[in-house]
């Protein structure tokens, strides 16, 4: 099961030259290493234990790369960009597994690569530049914006609903001012911005919630839209027989179905998953999908990751529970 990492994680499973060379190895050593890929070269004098790389998901081994760029720059270190800002706010990059790290040109310089490096020629304000543990990079907000403008609506779409979240939803439930103040910050910010890609970041700003709890209720919900699902209940709550809260993540009022995505981690990494044990967690779901059909009567429709892939893999998916849109 691959899982997250944070960037004190990332700190921690990077390994320089000297470190290796400290632990008994010689430089002929760690080059054998290399080559078996036991270990795995960053960027110069930068490693990581193969095994533990392979767990990440891309966006843990994108942050790897971009702290190794970090950690081999003169001070005060590079500023980055997109989606390598984008890892270090802890934001997902659904589907998205960079090659290079990408930084920007502080100046009138054009664009280039190098090294591994993608360096762009972009205007920022002050503002637009922070500093998260000790790394410079784009803020959260000029992040998601640049996301959106640059990669697909499907990953845009997820960076946005993952930052909404952090300032407007609590327990499942969004602040609708704290939602419109964020909005309204966004849509302005995207007014006085020209650059390619633009109209499809308003649109995918506009259609930000911060009720996804995962990207894939992201994309899910943004599948569900082009299929022509209208007037669907986002994290639709439940009282059990028993008095326990449940959300579930879409209703369907026209088909009277609830709707769930169904990630591998919900089931299989403990961090997300209700119960101690995979087993567990399995039983602790069917019976409160058992509890809800029987208070509300309402039936269930599941998918899974490989059915958001397009509009057309989910409707099918959903024609197979009986549930369409709305005539």
């Amino acid at each position: 099961m691959r899982k997250a990492v944070t960037l004190a994680q990332a700190r921690d499973l990077m390994r320089s030259r000297e470190d290796l060379l400290s632990s008994g190895n010689t430089e002929r050593q760690i080059r054998s290493l290399v080559t078996a890929q036991r270990v795995i070269r960053v960027r110069r004098d930068r490693y990581i234990d193969a095994s533990a790389h392979d767990e990440l998901w891309n966006e843990g081994r994108h942050l790897v790369a971009v702290l190794a760029a970090h950690l081999n720059a003169d001070p005060p270190g590079p500023v980055f960009w997109g989606p390598s800002a984008a890892v270090v706010h802890g934001l997902p990059l659904y589907r998205l597994a960079p090659t290079k790290v990408h930084t920007v040109i502080l100046g009138e310089r054009h664009g280039r690569t190098r090294a591994g490096i993608a360096q762009h020629s972009v205007g920022l304000d002050d503002a637009d530049i922070v500093e998260v543990d000790g790394l410079r990079c784009t803020s959260i907000e000029r992040t998601v914006l640049d996301l959106a403008c640059t990669t697909s609506p499907e990953t845009g779409l997820s960076a946005a609903d993952a930052a909404l979240r952090r300032v407007a939803v609590s327990r499942h439930r969004q602040d609708p001012e704290h939602a419109a103040a964020w909005h309204q910050g966004m849509s302005q910010r995207a007014a006085v911005v020209r650059a390619r890609g633009i109209r499809q970041a308003r649109r995918i700003l506009d259609f930000a919630d911060g009720r996804a709890q995962l990207p894939g209720e992201s994309v899910s919900r943004l599948q569900l839209h082009r299929i022509g699902f209208t007037g669907l209940e986002l994290q639709p709550h439940v009282l059990g027989s028993e008095g326990d809260d449940y959300w579930l993540d879409f209703g369907f009022p026209h088909n009277r179905v609830f709707g769930e995505f169904d990630g591998q981690g919900k089931y299989l990494d403990p961090d997300l998953r209700s119960a101690g044990t995979a087993e567990e967690s399995v039983l602790a779901e069917k019976r409160r999908e058992d509890d809800v059909r029987g208070v509300t009567g309402w039936r269930f429709a599941r998918w899974e990751d490989r059915h958001i892939r397009t509009a057309d893999t989910l409707s099918a998916r959903l024609q197979a529970f009986g549930v369409r849109p709305p005539a």
